[in-house]
């Protein structure tokens, strides 16, 4: 894939913003880290010079962004088993099982849903960052199932993370909550940031947090516990997790949010899960080549089905 250069004029200065972060928001399928080395690559510079990435962004500042030749990921391409919604020559989308890690990371360089998708997108992929890699638009958990959405190639990838970015895309969860929520529907505005002192974690924090916004309504009340349907208004990383710990009805089976709750539950049911029971069952998005507005539904899992079959 050849290199290719953008440019940005900035319109208005930013006295509290740095460049990095900046053009996060700019380019939202791309990592800070992935930014801040171009940066100090010198692949991006702002008026023809290189910078730091906690520059400050003045008005009338012109930022240009070449984007370097993608090298061949570091992942290998392992054959396995993937569960395709929906496929065609610019994305696809999965039904990705619990317990499969989306990307490679320290401990967890093989087995992924990336080594996966190397294999079975060999020659298609998207270039973002730098690494040649199937494009991930956006994340589950480990141990959460469901609807996702990959692009092949980085224009496909580009016009997606701007419908996440801009909130154009319909995330729909189901959830088994420890507890009887009492109210049939509500919101969850809360802004959520790092845990300040376990950095695994993320927290509701009013402060520096971002904001994030969830609404549910309940589908079904079990015993000492409820089923429920949530959108996602805002994609922050362990939103649903975090949103529900914050009102008092962890996760069933989240032991990093919900373990006193999780006991509780198991005493009074003798019912254990072994992961956060949390599913995307709908997502939905305009097509960026076709212009059409896809959407699409997952099953939810046996273990799933299991847990509400012990819980009624």
């Amino acid at each position: 894939m050849s290199s290719r250069t953008e440019v940005l004029t900035i319109e208005h200065s930013l006295p509290s913003e740095r460049l990095d972060t900046y053009l996060r928001g700019k380019f939202p399928a791309v990592s800070r880290g992935a930014i801040q080395r171009l940066i100090e690559q010198g692949h991006i510079q702002v008026n023809g010079r290189t910078v730091k990435p906690t520059h400050t962004p003045r008005a009338g500042e012109q930022v240009e962004v070449r984007w370097p030749e993608a090298r061949p990921a570091e992942a290998q391409p392992e054959r396995m088993a993937l569960d395709v919604l929906f496929e065609d020559e610019a994305l696809l989308v999965l039904n990705k099982p619990p317990g499969l890690v989306v990307h490679p990371a320290a401990g967890h360089d093989e087995h992924t849903l990336v080594n996966a998708l190397l294999h079975h997108c060999a020659g298609q992929l998207s270039g973002i960052g730098g690494v040649a890699r199937p494009g991930i638009v956006h994340r589950l958990d480990k141990e959460t199932s469901g609807c996702l959405v990959v692009a092949k190639n980085d224009d496909t990838h580009l016009a997606l993370s701007a419908q996440f970015a801009t909130r154009k895309v319909e995330k729909i969860y189901h959830a088994i909550l420890c507890g009887e929520l009492p109210r049939d529907q509500g919101e969850i505005r809360a802004a959520i940031a790092r845990h300040p002192s376990h950095r695994k974690r993320m927290a509701v924090d009013d402060d520096v947090g971002r904001e994030a916004r969830t609404d549910y309504r309940v589908l079904e009340r079990l015993r000492g516990a409820t089923l429920v349907e949530a959108v996602l208004h805002t994609g922050r990383t362990h939103q649903i997790r975090v949103h529900f710990q914050f009102i008092g009805f962890p996760l069933v089976g989240d032991a990093t949010y919900g373990n006193r709750q999780n006991q509780r539950l198991a005493d009074l049911t003798g019912y254990t899960a072994h992961r956060q029971l949390l599913h995307a069952c709908r997502l939905a998005f305009i097509h960026p080549r076709t212009g059409k507005r896809l959407s699409f539904e997952a099953p939810r899992p046996e273990d799933f089905l299991d847990a509400l079959a012990a819980l009624r």
